[in-house]
């Protein structure tokens, strides 16, 4: 048996300290590494979902329905935050700026996605490429409504009086460069009419003016204007979707009224930050299409307009992606820009 000092020792049992360190960190670091080895206890602690646009809208009444239900789903709370302004691009940004690990997502829209990659010069954010698409929520469609006073009440009679009088008429929207701007010029593209645009701070006091005739037309998604349409204060033209709404069945498609080719939906979705672990946005995803299968939670985004899609996640990202391409055409045709 070979003598080994003291020192020898002491060197000998630092050196297996050492390699057990360096073993322990690598099985850890290894763990990390592989996919759904985190995912398996997430959610261990509550989601923060982000609404980025104010309290009490449309999309934030969506986002609250459909983080209780998917909170369900996980056995984990979600709490909705509302980050609004800069047409959803605020909360946007503090998503895409956020840790990819599945606690803070973003209730997307054709807005945040879609028209602000269209229309801002300098976007603070990639709305493909800085996040991971989870799952299309829903379809909103639009509708095309005149004041009661106007004196047409379906498509053939509002693009023959358009073009009887090119200049006597115009259309309101809830802002410069936002999807009712770009859904009316799409649309005067592919009539050939000439309408004459008047941005508002808001629907609200779009609506406003165009119930009291000083504005004769709204472009503007079916849950902003069912209201309306229902007390007989507007008149529906025709609605962008493939199929009539069960809301409102008695307005056409624009395909039906003789509009071929225009396709202008609102939409919500769930997104999350880039490189989202893939455990991480399988568990999210399966959660959400067992959400959007619940009976009630159907019923009530029908009751608002919407029609539930439940995408795959690569289905989504081709939603946005079309939509990008397809209103920076729009923008670009109607010299429409924002700072």
């Amino acid at each position: 048996m070979q003598y080994q000092s003291p020192y020898q020792l002491k060197e000998l049992s630092m050196l297996s300290k050492s390699i057990s360190t360096l073993v322990f960190g690598c099985i850890g670091a290894l763990a990390l590494s592989v996919p759904g080895a985190s995912a398996a206890a997430y959610p261990d602690k509550p989601i923060h979902m982000i609404v980025p646009f104010a309290p009490g809208g449309t999309a934030d009444i969506i986002g609250r329905l459909f983080a209780s239900q998917l909170g369900k789903e996980l056995g984990q709370s979600i709490v909705v935050e509302n980050k609004p302004g800069a047409g959803g691009s605020i909360g946007a940004r503090f998503v895409a700026d956020s840790a990819p690990d599945g606690y803070t997502l973003l209730l997307s829209s054709s807005s945040t996605q879609g028209s602000n990659a269209a229309v801002y010069k300098k976007l603070t954010y990639d709305p493909v490429d800085d996040f991971t698409p989870i799952t299309l929520i829903e379809t909103v469609p639009g509708v095309l409504s005149v004041t009661k006073s106007f004196p047409a009440g379906d498509m053939a009679g509002l693009i023959k009086e358009l073009k009887a009088k090119p200049d006597a008429y115009s259309y309101a929207s809830s802002g410069k460069g936002g999807l009712g701007n770009l859904a009316m010029e799409l649309f005067k593209s592919i009539a050939g009419v000439n309408i004459m645009h008047v941005p508002y701070k808001g629907a609200g006091p779009a609506f406003t003016d165009v119930i009291s005739g000083q504005v004769q037309m709204i472009w503007e998604p079916i849950t902003a204007e069912l209201p309306f349409i229902r007390n007989g204060q507007l008149k529906p033209i025709a609605i962008a979707a493939r199929e009539r709404s069960g809301e409102l069945p008695d307005v056409p498609t624009f395909e039906e009224a003789g509009i071929a080719n225009y396709n202008a939906q609102a939409w919500n979705g769930l997104l999350g930050p880039k490189n989202m672990p893939a455990g991480v946005v399988k568990k999210l995803h399966e959660a959400s299409v067992q959400a959007l299968k619940d009976p009630d939670m159907a019923r009530k985004l029908a009751q608002l307009g919407g029609t539930v899609v439940a995408s795959t996640p690569e289905q989504f990202r081709k939603v946005i992606v079309d939509d990008i391409a397809k209103w920076k055409r729009v923008a670009a045709d109607s010299n429409i820009q924002l700072d």
